[in-house]
């Protein structure tokens, strides 16, 4: 099928042309708003100029105008574009902020973490979003959607990673409009009282009633925090051996409402509402009743942003299924990803959520006809299987790509799962929503519970075999940028080849294949070439990163500690082989000498001029004296040194002019290494 025809397909991905491509020139709003006039001027020209609507230049100008309205919606959605935003007026001191909370997140080991939007800064009236995070150690009160705050305190720019590989927090943050971070203690704010309620408010406070009243039901503590993951989008309680399950038997998706979820529904709703067609008028109630209880769902579940994200797609493509053409498939799902990116957030294009969420329902609308024709079984039970297998199989090729790259594993026994789990979990949503319903009521039967409690705990039994099977589990798989694309252009051509087998398109699908492989093997001789001495940042511990070619050596006081930031580093540098050895006190690198001193605070054996000194544990020195003796040219202070003592030491080098890098604020320390001792 050439997509490409169809005018809603053409639209969306210029659209997204025009968001990505001003991820690159980030050009100001004014800009912005002057090229899309433009555009539109010469294009209104054209519309009555020119009677034909095929026109080349008709055409071109409504695509370079759809880049242009890309744009200008990119430009747009960031807060910090405006003149009314806080960071106009933010100063680097303590201000008093006035914040309304308008999410609750996933708390962390150590914090809570709220988003909140901005109500004035110093009396003045700003907009902006910001992150709070409340310390655990000083939590007097958990905060709730609409509570009101007023704040004395100095907002920090969220950091970027301070180590190599690891999981860019700013980046993230910046995509949704935040830059910025207040810490909350006991005594630097005051909760306002009589906040005005939003509709995320009212639903925010719906699903914790819901919550309370399930906690008051006698569940098991693994099932209820699966039930409020499933039918609430509610992680908090979620245990991270449960959750690690999930994910390793393929079936993660089941614990965040996603469009796996609002699809089933929507299936479940066509099948409950059919009779409806039978009425005058009967396809259009079905129609507005089918989208109305989606939405319902979504205030159910919170109405966080993936799940609006998903019930948009859904109410586009419960259209489609109402217009019952199959070739309007694509064109609906083009329109519901012109319209969230258009009017909700274009930066939603960059979240690994909408990229799979996307990738699935398009694999499965494209591929799954593909794959039934290839079997065509008389036995309805293997029929049934062959369906929920070849939905699964199109839906794991469609988002695998993506997978590889932000997770770098791959479930094999995924398709174990998925016909486990898919043939029941529109059972388990629907007696779920039902068992919500009876507990609103207070008329919730124990024996309905013992039997939805059973259910979810087989469901999690079996979830834990499979996750077991650790030889199925392909895990650490290096996958870049690069070999996404031509990840992609593979899958897309052998569909290609596959609906239409001819030369021609033989030797596409040869030529993608060959391109993916020699780019593969390009980036795996680059690594071969790659040589580092880092000294990473890690709290409370000391590690160095040997890396040569393909193998990597790490030299700390504690690996297990630096477990997770030595396998991020290994993926992304395509390593081997990792060696754990401990840290040692002297070393030597490109005729160079380095001494790292620890707690003992011993100095070196020999005083002769340092090249490099490491300072690590919080040795007790007086630096002063250490340089006026031993002379270092270069001073590095990792992650495992107090606070007040790199203050002292910054101000000792700064005095004497010697260069000090502290990795917690200037990141990991790199050295480029010919020999290594």
């Amino acid at each position: 099928m050439r997509l490409l025809r169809f005018i809603p397909i053409k639209l969306t991905v210029f659209l997204i042309l025009g968001i990505v491509l001003n991820s690159f020139i980030q050009l100001t709003l004014i800009q912005a708003i002057v090229l899309t006039v433009v555009l539109t001027t010469i294009l209104a020209i054209i519309f009555i100029k020119v009677k034909d609507r095929k026109n080349l230049a008709f055409g071109s100008v409504t695509f370079l105008l759809t880049i242009s309205i890309g744009i200008l919606s990119s430009v747009f959605s960031n807060p910090a574009s405006l003149s009314s935003h806080y960071s106009k007026l933010k100063k680097d001191k303590a201000e008093s902020w006035h914040i309304k909370i308008s999410e609750v997140l996933k708390p962390t080991n150590f914090s809570n973490r709220y988003f909140a939007t901005l109500i004035s800064l110093d009396g003045k009236k700003v907009t902006g979003k910001i992150l709070l995070s409340q310390s655990k150690d000083s939590v007097q009160k958990f905060f709730e959607v609409d509570d009101v705050l007023h704040i004395v305190a100095t907002a920090e720019i969220i950091k970027p990673p301070l180590n190599p590989h690891q999981f860019d927090y700013k980046k993230y943050m910046l995509g949704l409009g935040i830059q910025d971070q207040i810490q909350l203690t006991s005594n630097n704010y005051i909760l306002g009282k009589n906040s005005t309620k939003s509709l995320f408010g009212y639903a925010s406070k719906f699903r914790n009633t819901i919550i309370t009243k399930l906690k008051q039901e006698n569940f098991g503590e693994e099932e209820l925090s699966v039930i409020q993951a499933l039918l609430l989008g509610q992680r908090n309680d979620l245990s991270s051996e449960t959750y690690d399950n999930y994910k390793n038997a393929g079936a993660v998706h089941i614990l965040a409402i996603s469009g796996l979820h609002i699809g089933i529904l929507l299936l479940l709703l066509q099948f409950l509402l059919q009779p409806l067609v039978y009425l005058p008028y009967g396809k259009k109630i079905k129609l507005i009743l089918t989208v109305l209880l989606l939405w319902s769902f979504a205030l159910l579940a919170g109405l966080s942003a993936s799940i609006i994200r998903s019930v948009t797609m859904f109410s586009f493509v419960a259209y489609a299924m109402h217009l019952n053409r199959p070739s309007n498939s694509f064109n609906i799902l083009a329109l519901s990803m012109f319209f969230i990116l258009l009017v909700f957030d274009p930066n939603l294009l960059f979240q690994v959520g909408f990229q799979m969420s996307y990738a699935a329902v398009f694999a499965i609308v494209w591929i799954y006809p593909l794959l039934q024709k290839i079997w065509l079984p008389k036995n309805i039970i293997t029929k049934k299987i062959w369906q929920l297998l070849s939905v699964s199989l199109a839906a794991q090729l469609g988002v695998l790509p993506i997978s590889l790259f932000y997770f770098h594993q791959f479930p094999g026994l995924f398709f174990i799962s998925n016909i486990i789990i898919v043939p029941v979990l529109g059972i388990i949503l629907a007696l779920g929503i039902f068992i919500i319903t009876l507990s609103l009521l207070n008329l919730l039967p124990p024996l309905l519970v013992s039997l939805y409690n059973s259910l979810i705990g087989c469901m999690n039994t079996a979830i834990n075999w499979v996750a077991k099977q650790e030889a199925f589990i392909f895990k650490n798989i290096s996958f870049d940028s690069t070999q996404l694309v031509l990840a992609y252009t593979v899958i897309i051509c052998l569909v290609l080849f596959y609906n239409k087998t001819n030369f021609k398109r033989a030797m596409i699908l040869a030529c993608s294949v060959l391109l993916f492989q020699l780019y593969t093997f390009h980036a795996a001789y680059i690594s071969t070439q790659q040589q580092h001495l880092i000294i990473a940042h890690q709290t409370a511990n000391t590690v160095m990163l040997q890396h040569n070619g393909n193998n990597l050596i790490t030299l700390t006081l504690d690996d297990l500690k630096a477990e997770r930031l030595t396998k991020d580093y290994a993926v992304a540098e395509r390593i081997r082989s990792i060696e754990n050895l401990p840290i040692k006190n002297a070393y030597e690198y490109k005729n160079s000498n380095i001494f790292l001193m620890d707690s003992l605070a011993l100095y070196p054996p020999i005083k002769q001029p340092l090249d490099y000194l490491i300072l690590s544990q919080s040795p007790k020195i007086n630096l002063e004296r250490f340089i006026d003796s031993i002379h270092p040219k270069n001073i590095i202070a990792d992650g495992s040194n107090y606070r007040s003592y790199i203050s002292r030491w910054q101000q000792t080098c700064l005095q004497r002019k010697i260069p000090f890098h502290y990795t917690g604020e200037k990141g990991a320390y790199y050295f480029t290494i010919n020999s290594y001792q």
